[in-house]
């Protein structure tokens, strides 16, 4: 292109349509690759939804959850999350903490805490974020589950298989000695009739290999029709430990290798009989910006 050549101006019909898009100011973050999408911009609740299943798309932003930042409603935490589907995660939650403790200005090498409040939860959690140049290892405490209870897998299987449940999410720890196509297609069905008979915002199916300490999380979002064999699972994490320190009657410290790398559990078994769980992972942020989304 010549120097007097200019670029033609945007049609009218394409500026009427940013006109009228929502614009969406969001951060991608990597929890061990688990990609997320924290919204910024203030929004109606009754929107997220619509927002998240834009933004999820490969079409969009593309990510495997979203969820949305607001302020605190308590003087005891910094920032609250609403996951759009009114569950909890774990790893978005250290996904924001890590957030936050970047624009607080945490610098390589140190340490912070930041309790952050969550949809799914009712007390807020204080996650643990360490700089390591572009990462932040984050720790945080996990929910406790109502009960851990068998329940049978079926299909190809060959293992043990526990359904752990919290107040609002159940995963199906199944124990098995390979992560096939077999035996992932079954998860798949078995994942569609538990989001289909539990009313509960979020349902895993957790295929763990002993051996190998190799875990692929399965997760459906029933609100949000939406079933992702994720990069990495947090709260799939923390079931697994559940699962293993349900049936050792001890308490269980092991890394668990997912699609997307390497996260730490640890549970610890009270006398009597409670499970406190705690996971570990990396987030790093990838992508800052604006998103539009339409009509």
């Amino acid at each position: 292109m010549s120097a007097q050549e200019t670029l033609p101006a945007p049609s009218a019909h394409r500026a009427q349509q940013t006109t009228q898009a929502t614009r969406v100011d969001f951060v991608k973050l990597s929890p061990t690759q688990n990609m997320t999408v924290l919204v910024r911009s203030v929004h109606p609740v009754a929107s997220y939804r619509a927002i998240a299943a834009q933004l999820l798309s490969v079409a969009h932003v593309h990510a495997e959850q979203v969820g949305f930042v607001r302020e605190a409603t308590t003087p005891a935490a910094h920032v609250r999350l609403h996951m759009a589907g009114d569950e909890f995660c774990g790893n978005a939650c250290m996904a924001l903490a890590a957030l936050t403790a970047l624009e607080s200005g945490l610098r390589d090498g140190e340490r912070t805490e930041v309790t952050v409040e969550s949809s799914g939860v009712e007390e807020p959690l204080t996650c643990r974020v360490e700089r390591h140049g572009d990462d932040y290892e984050c720790q945080l405490p996990m929910p406790a589950p109502d009960r851990v209870e068998p329940h049978p897998f079926g299909g190809p299987a060959t293992g043990g298989s526990s359904l752990v449940r919290y107040d609002d999410a159940v995963h199906l720890v199944v124990e098995c000695d390979e992560l096939d196509p077999a035996t992932r297609a079954h998860a798949e069905q078995v994942a569609a009739q538990l989001a289909a008979a539990e009313d509960v915002p979020l349902v895993g199916v957790m295929l763990y290999d002993p051996q190998r300490l190799e875990l692929a999380p399965l997760v459906a979002v029933p609100s949000l029709d939406s079933l992702v064999w994720e990069r990495s699972c947090g709260s799939g994490t923390a079931a697994v430990g559940a699962h293993l320190a349900d049936a050792a009657g001890a308490p269980v410290s092991t890394d668990l290798l997912q699609p997307g790398g390497t996260m730490h559990v640890r549970a610890d078994v009270d006398d009597e009989g409670g499970t406190a769980l705690r996971i570990s992972g990396r987030v790093r942020v990838v992508a800052e910006g604006t998103a539009y989304v339409h009509d």
